[in-house]
Protein backbone atom coordinates (compact mmCIF):
# COMPACT_ATOMS: atom_id res chain seq x y z
CA UNK A 1 0.00 0.00 0.00
CA UNK A 2 1.20 3.19 -1.18
CA UNK A 3 0.96 6.30 0.89
CA UNK A 4 1.31 9.91 -0.89
CA UNK A 5 1.16 13.33 0.00
CA UNK A 6 -2.25 15.36 0.03
CA UNK A 7 -2.33 18.56 -1.86
CA UNK A 8 -3.82 20.98 1.08
CA UNK A 9 -6.85 20.17 2.61
CA UNK A 10 -8.26 21.06 6.34
CA UNK A 11 -7.31 18.34 9.05
CA UNK A 12 -10.15 19.40 11.26
CA UNK A 13 -13.96 19.41 9.98
CA UNK A 14 -16.96 20.06 11.33
CA UNK A 15 -18.72 16.84 12.48
CA UNK A 16 -22.58 16.05 12.36
CA UNK A 17 -22.64 13.18 14.40
CA UNK A 18 -24.65 14.01 18.48
CA UNK A 19 -22.73 15.54 21.27
CA UNK A 20 -19.68 16.56 18.42
CA UNK A 21 -18.82 19.39 16.43
CA UNK A 22 -15.74 18.80 15.17
CA UNK A 23 -13.91 15.59 13.83
CA UNK A 24 -10.00 14.78 12.28
CA UNK A 25 -8.91 12.30 9.60
CA UNK A 26 -6.01 11.63 9.73
CA UNK A 27 -5.65 9.88 6.34
CA UNK A 28 -7.84 10.46 3.36
CA UNK A 29 -8.38 6.97 2.28
CA UNK A 30 -8.38 3.51 4.73
CA UNK A 31 -6.56 0.38 3.59
CA UNK A 32 -9.17 -1.57 5.45
CA UNK A 33 -11.29 -1.36 2.53
CA UNK A 34 -14.63 -2.74 3.75
CA UNK A 35 -16.41 -3.36 0.80
CA UNK A 36 -19.62 -2.13 2.43
CA UNK A 37 -17.93 1.52 3.16
CA UNK A 38 -20.85 4.16 2.40
CA UNK A 39 -17.18 6.26 2.53
CA UNK A 40 -16.27 4.50 -1.05
CA UNK A 41 -18.81 6.54 -2.57
CA UNK A 42 -17.06 9.62 -2.27
CA UNK A 43 -13.77 8.58 -2.80
CA UNK A 44 -11.31 9.63 -4.84
CA UNK A 45 -8.24 7.40 -5.21
CA UNK A 46 -8.28 3.73 -5.12
CA UNK A 47 -7.70 2.80 -1.51
CA UNK A 48 -6.69 -0.62 -2.62
CA UNK A 49 -3.41 1.26 -3.81
CA UNK A 50 -3.22 4.97 -2.12
CA UNK A 51 -3.48 6.44 1.19
CA UNK A 52 -3.17 10.07 1.13
CA UNK A 53 -1.46 11.75 4.02
CA UNK A 54 -1.12 15.47 5.19
CA UNK A 55 2.00 16.73 4.93
CA UNK A 56 2.96 18.38 8.30
CA UNK A 57 -0.34 17.37 9.89
CA UNK A 58 0.83 18.67 13.67
CA UNK A 59 1.34 21.93 12.40
CA UNK A 60 -1.29 22.43 10.47
CA UNK A 61 -3.98 21.06 13.43
CA UNK A 62 -2.28 23.00 15.44
CA UNK A 63 -2.94 25.95 13.74
CA UNK A 64 -6.48 24.74 12.74
CA UNK A 65 -7.32 24.08 16.74
CA UNK A 66 -6.69 27.24 17.69
CA UNK A 67 -9.91 28.93 16.82
CA UNK A 68 -11.94 26.65 18.74
CA UNK A 69 -12.10 25.93 22.64
CA UNK A 70 -10.84 22.33 24.09
CA UNK A 71 -13.50 19.70 23.66
CA UNK A 72 -13.66 16.11 22.53
CA UNK A 73 -12.84 15.45 18.69
CA UNK A 74 -14.46 12.54 17.03
CA UNK A 75 -11.72 10.33 14.71
CA UNK A 76 -12.93 7.78 12.52
CA UNK A 77 -15.86 9.22 10.60
CA UNK A 78 -14.42 8.86 7.06
CA UNK A 79 -11.08 6.73 8.03
CA UNK A 80 -10.00 4.34 10.20
CA UNK A 81 -7.51 6.25 12.57
CA UNK A 82 -5.88 3.15 13.06
CA UNK A 83 -5.40 1.37 9.40
CA UNK A 84 -2.43 -0.93 8.67
CA UNK A 85 -0.61 2.53 7.54
CA UNK A 86 -1.15 3.96 10.91
CA UNK A 87 1.66 1.68 12.42
CA UNK A 88 3.92 3.29 10.47
CA UNK A 89 3.15 7.12 9.77
CA UNK A 90 1.75 7.42 13.09
CA UNK A 91 -0.27 10.11 12.03
CA UNK A 92 -3.33 9.18 14.86
CA UNK A 93 -0.95 9.75 17.23
CA UNK A 94 0.68 12.95 16.14
CA UNK A 95 -2.97 13.69 16.01
CA UNK A 96 -2.93 12.40 19.77
CA UNK A 97 -0.45 14.14 21.49
CA UNK A 98 -1.04 17.20 20.04
CA UNK A 99 -4.58 17.34 21.28
CA UNK A 100 -3.75 15.80 24.87
CA UNK A 101 -1.15 19.06 24.59
CA UNK A 102 -3.52 21.80 24.02
CA UNK A 103 -6.21 20.45 26.18
CA UNK A 104 -8.71 18.52 24.32
CA UNK A 105 -9.88 14.67 24.07
CA UNK A 106 -10.87 12.34 21.57
CA UNK A 107 -13.34 9.51 21.08
CA UNK A 108 -12.30 6.88 18.87
CA UNK A 109 -13.98 4.14 16.39
CA UNK A 110 -12.06 1.34 14.87
CA UNK A 111 -11.76 -1.94 13.46
CA UNK A 112 -7.71 -2.56 14.82
CA UNK A 113 -6.04 -3.31 18.03
CA UNK A 114 -3.53 -0.82 17.11
CA UNK A 115 -5.19 1.58 19.13
CA UNK A 116 -3.88 -0.45 22.27
CA UNK A 117 -0.68 1.24 21.28
CA UNK A 118 -1.81 4.61 22.12
CA UNK A 119 -3.58 3.86 25.77
CA UNK A 120 -0.97 5.83 27.57
CA UNK A 121 -2.42 9.14 25.54
CA UNK A 122 -6.15 8.00 26.63
CA UNK A 123 -5.25 7.83 30.30
CA UNK A 124 -3.93 11.44 29.89
CA UNK A 125 -6.55 12.64 28.58
CA UNK A 126 -10.05 14.12 29.84
CA UNK A 127 -13.04 11.43 29.09
CA UNK A 128 -11.30 10.16 26.18
CA UNK A 129 -13.55 7.09 24.68
CA UNK A 130 -12.75 4.73 22.41
CA UNK A 131 -15.65 2.50 19.89
CA UNK A 132 -14.74 -0.76 18.03
CA UNK A 133 -16.77 -1.56 15.35
CA UNK A 134 -17.65 -5.50 14.64
CA UNK A 135 -20.21 -7.43 12.29
CA UNK A 136 -19.61 -10.67 11.58
CA UNK A 137 -19.44 -13.82 14.19
CA UNK A 138 -17.79 -16.29 11.34
CA UNK A 139 -14.47 -14.50 10.57
CA UNK A 140 -14.67 -16.67 6.82
CA UNK A 141 -17.80 -14.71 6.67
CA UNK A 142 -15.92 -11.51 7.50
CA UNK A 143 -12.62 -11.92 5.20
CA UNK A 144 -15.69 -11.93 2.47
CA UNK A 145 -16.75 -8.35 3.75
CA UNK A 146 -13.78 -6.87 5.12
CA UNK A 147 -10.51 -8.89 4.15
CA UNK A 148 -8.23 -6.10 5.38
CA UNK A 149 -9.23 -6.61 8.79
CA UNK A 150 -8.50 -8.04 12.02
CA UNK A 151 -10.83 -11.19 13.71
CA UNK A 152 -13.43 -10.26 15.97
CA UNK A 153 -12.27 -11.77 18.64
CA UNK A 154 -8.68 -9.85 18.37
CA UNK A 155 -11.10 -6.76 18.47
CA UNK A 156 -12.96 -7.91 21.72
CA UNK A 157 -10.16 -8.53 23.12
CA UNK A 158 -8.72 -4.75 22.46
CA UNK A 159 -12.13 -3.79 24.03
CA UNK A 160 -11.20 -6.01 27.24
CA UNK A 161 -7.62 -4.58 27.63
CA UNK A 162 -8.86 -0.90 27.22
CA UNK A 163 -11.75 -1.33 29.32
CA UNK A 164 -8.93 -3.06 32.24
CA UNK A 165 -6.86 -0.28 31.80
CA UNK A 166 -9.71 2.44 33.18
CA UNK A 167 -10.35 3.61 29.80
CA UNK A 168 -14.08 4.33 28.69
CA UNK A 169 -15.44 1.59 25.98
CA UNK A 170 -17.97 0.94 23.66
CA UNK A 171 -19.05 -0.64 20.74
CA UNK A 172 -20.78 -0.47 17.19
CA UNK A 173 -22.51 -3.58 16.10
CA UNK A 174 -23.03 -2.64 11.92
CA UNK A 175 -23.47 -3.02 9.68
CA UNK A 176 -26.28 -5.66 10.66
CA UNK A 177 -26.95 -8.02 6.99
CA UNK A 178 -30.11 -10.06 7.24
CA UNK A 179 -29.39 -13.41 7.59
CA UNK A 180 -25.60 -12.99 8.13
CA UNK A 181 -24.82 -10.61 10.41
CA UNK A 182 -26.07 -12.63 14.18
CA UNK A 183 -26.56 -9.32 16.06
CA UNK A 184 -27.96 -10.60 19.69
CA UNK A 185 -24.87 -13.27 20.01
CA UNK A 186 -22.44 -10.22 18.88
CA UNK A 187 -24.56 -8.54 21.64
CA UNK A 188 -23.49 -10.56 24.30
CA UNK A 189 -19.74 -10.99 23.26
CA UNK A 190 -19.80 -7.18 23.48
CA UNK A 191 -21.84 -6.49 26.67
CA UNK A 192 -18.83 -7.47 29.21
CA UNK A 193 -16.60 -5.01 27.55
CA UNK A 194 -18.95 -2.05 27.08
CA UNK A 195 -20.61 0.65 28.47
CA UNK A 196 -22.98 1.36 25.20
CA UNK A 197 -23.40 -0.79 21.80
CA UNK A 198 -24.84 1.10 19.06
CA UNK A 199 -26.62 -1.04 16.07
CA UNK A 200 -26.75 0.09 13.00
CA UNK A 201 -27.98 -1.24 9.06
CA UNK A 202 -25.89 -1.17 5.88
CA UNK A 203 -25.44 2.76 4.82
CA UNK A 204 -26.94 2.36 1.50
CA UNK A 205 -28.92 5.38 -0.45
CA UNK A 206 -29.42 3.50 -4.17
CA UNK A 207 -28.41 0.42 -6.07
CA UNK A 208 -26.07 2.52 -7.97
CA UNK A 209 -23.76 3.22 -4.57
CA UNK A 210 -20.00 1.80 -5.04
CA UNK A 211 -20.88 -0.05 -1.92
CA UNK A 212 -24.03 -1.95 -2.90
CA UNK A 213 -22.51 -2.39 -6.04
CA UNK A 214 -19.44 -4.33 -3.54
CA UNK A 215 -22.33 -5.84 -1.40
CA UNK A 216 -23.81 -7.48 -4.78
CA UNK A 217 -20.51 -9.29 -5.80
CA UNK A 218 -20.21 -10.66 -2.72
CA UNK A 219 -24.13 -12.12 -2.10
CA UNK A 220 -23.77 -13.67 -6.04
CA UNK A 221 -20.67 -15.10 -5.44
CA UNK A 222 -20.71 -16.65 -1.73
CA UNK A 223 -24.59 -16.18 -1.02
CA UNK A 224 -26.68 -16.38 -3.80
CA UNK A 225 -30.02 -18.23 -2.71
CA UNK A 226 -30.32 -15.13 -0.47
CA UNK A 227 -29.51 -12.94 -2.50
CA UNK A 228 -32.58 -11.65 -3.56
CA UNK A 229 -34.12 -11.63 -0.49
CA UNK A 230 -31.21 -10.01 1.41
CA UNK A 231 -31.54 -7.17 -1.39
CA UNK A 232 -35.48 -6.32 -0.78
CA UNK A 233 -34.83 -6.45 2.72
CA UNK A 234 -32.06 -4.17 2.74
CA UNK A 235 -33.83 -1.47 0.72
CA UNK A 236 -37.37 -1.93 2.67
CA UNK A 237 -36.81 -0.79 6.55
CA UNK A 238 -40.15 -1.55 7.77
CA UNK A 239 -39.96 -5.12 6.56
CA UNK A 240 -40.71 -7.89 9.05
CA UNK A 241 -37.29 -8.51 9.30
CA UNK A 242 -36.06 -5.30 10.54
CA UNK A 243 -39.74 -5.38 12.64
CA UNK A 244 -39.13 -8.34 14.56
CA UNK A 245 -34.95 -7.96 15.30
CA UNK A 246 -36.05 -4.12 16.94
CA UNK A 247 -38.47 -5.92 19.30
CA UNK A 248 -36.31 -8.47 19.81
CA UNK A 249 -33.58 -6.32 20.77
CA UNK A 250 -35.75 -3.91 22.77
CA UNK A 251 -36.21 -6.77 24.78
CA UNK A 252 -33.00 -8.08 25.49
CA UNK A 253 -32.17 -4.41 26.13
CA UNK A 254 -35.43 -4.22 28.17
CA UNK A 255 -34.90 -7.45 30.23
CA UNK A 256 -30.78 -7.24 30.63
CA UNK A 257 -30.69 -3.46 31.12
CA UNK A 258 -28.43 -2.96 28.15
CA UNK A 259 -27.43 0.23 26.93
CA UNK A 260 -28.65 0.03 23.27
CA UNK A 261 -28.99 2.35 21.10
CA UNK A 262 -30.88 0.03 18.21
CA UNK A 263 -30.90 2.76 14.71
CA UNK A 264 -32.58 -0.31 12.54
Amino acid sequence: MNATTCSYRPVLNQCTLENFDYQVDPYIGCGHYCYYCYALNEAKTDWTKEILTHKDITSQLNKELSAIPPQRIYMGWQTDPYQPCEAEYRQTRQVLELLLKRGFSASILTKSNLVLRDMDVFNEMNSASVSVSVAFNDNEVRQKFESNTIDTEARITALRNLKEAGINTSALICPVIPFITEVKPLTDMLVPYTNKIWIYGLSIQNSSDQNWQNITNILNRYFPGEKEQIEEIIFAKEYRYWTELRQDLMALKKDKQLNLSIHL
